[in-house]
């Protein structure tokens, strides 16, 4: 039975993948009610967990380090409490291929060789360059299925993440060439971005000496 998480867990994890979020995105990004997220992060701040910043007219939370101690602290006990520990890892294994698969895929989006310049940035002028990506792309999205279903069955908040990266790569393919990279909209990229943070938070694996 799919193990879900306690809304205090969600808020803190929620602001974890995000990264940098006003209160109206973390509360979004689980379903969860926007009065209740904005109390659950003011404790936070008083806990030291979280802060708020603002910058360029923007303001959001981040995660302090004692927050990212604490995340990981509540990550480690829900999966117990899941008992679904193996078949994580068993999927994070699974990942990793179609993780190089994807860095591979944004690199090509973002450069494209010519004879004088081995770095020249892609300006999308050749169909067929960026249709091997976005085949590249299909790919990683093809794999991505079936590990998000089982992600799914041991953890409620794992669910999403193929269809999120579906649309992104629909978006994509009808000529929006920002649904591949970008990180201010929910590109292909920014999704895999979140979902490889979840499962390095949901491990205990620190990201500087994964595999």
């Amino acid at each position: 039975m799919t193990h879900d998480s306690a809304p205090d867990l969600l808020v803190l994890h929620a602001v974890r993948i995000t990264g940098f979020a006003d209160t109206p995105v973390i509360a979004r990004r689980y379903g969860l009610d926007a009065a209740e997220t904005k109390e659950t992060l003011y404790d936070a701040e008083a806990r030291g967990w979280v802060q708020h910043s603002a910058f360029a007219g923007t303001g959001g939370w981040s995660l302090t380090e004692r927050g990212r101690t604490e995340n990981e602290r509540l990550l480690a006990a829900d999966l117990a409490a899941a008992g679904g520990g193996g078949e994580v890892r068993d999927v994070y294994r699974e990942f990793l291929p179609l993780n190089a698969l994807l860095q591979r895929a944004c690199t090509d989006w973002q450069i494209r060789p010519t004879d004088g310049d081995r770095l020249a940035g892609n300006d999308h002028s050749d169909p067929s360059w960026d249709a091997r990506v976005l085949d590249d792309l299909a790919v990683v999205g093809r794999g991505l299925l079936p590990l998000s279903d089982r992600l799914g069955r041991v953890l409620a908040r794992f669910r999403g993440y193929d269809a999120r990266f579906a649309s992104a790569l629909a978006r994509a393919r009808a000529g929006e060439v920002a649904w591949v990279d970008r990180t201010d909209v929910d590109s292909c990229h920014r999704v895999w971005f979140e979902l490889h943070e979840d499962l390095i938070a949901t491990l205990g694996i620190d990201r500087h000496t994964e595999p």
